[in-house]
């Protein structure tokens, strides 16, 4: 069952590996060197054995559901940041702050060792430095704020502090169970 799973992850990066191969050949705009596949393609099948790996521990929903939450809004946090970055342009150093936000979650789940408490503070600690690098950014690159920067970020402040409710959840739910 589990090679069948992994099998059926590799199928899915592949057929969304597709997608801008397919657009490549119909529109000029579309432009994937080599090495977008390869990065994307890391990415995805990152993300998605990341998942297989900590899902197939659990059977708490909830849990599953943080886990998903988390690792999709990471995966659109670094995806969005390669692709055009969320102040300035892809280039403006500011955008290296993000990867202290992925720190935060990679370091915090290391040292909750995947348990839902831990998981629940990191998620929230997540949260809070995602808001965190937009005050920054205000104050540091005023010029490059602006409304779309500031909804992209409460976006991800959101979906990590609901990724963080659902560790909670799972919690609570194995502490009464």
């Amino acid at each position: 069952m589990l090679n069948q799973r992994i099998l059926i992850i590799i199928a899915a990066v592949a057929a969304l590996l597709l997608v801008p191969l397919i657009a490549m050949q119909f529109d000029t705009g579309v432009n994937w060197s080599p090495f977008d596949f390869v990065v994307a393609g890391g990415l995805l099948l990152g993300t998605g054995l990341a998942y297989e790996f900590v899902a197939r521990r659990v059977s708490a929903l909830s849990y599953r559901l943080g886990v998903a939450i988390a690792l999709t809004a990471g995966l659109m946090l670094i995806w969005g940041n390669l692709a055009v970055g969320f102040i300035g342009s892809e280039g403006n150093p500011a955008n290296l702050m993000y990867a202290g936000v992925l720190g935060v979650g990679i370091v915090g789940a290391i040292l909750a060792r995947l348990q839902p408490r831990g998981m629940a503070m990191t998620l929230l600690a997540t949260a809070l430095a995602q808001a965190l690098v937009l005050g920054v950014a205000a104050v540091a690159w005023p010029s490059e704020v602006n409304g779309s920067v500031i909804i992209g970020n409460l976006f991800f402040v959101g979906l990590f502090a609901v990724a963080a409710m659902l560790f909670r959840h799972a919690a609570a739910s194995a502490t009464h169970a």
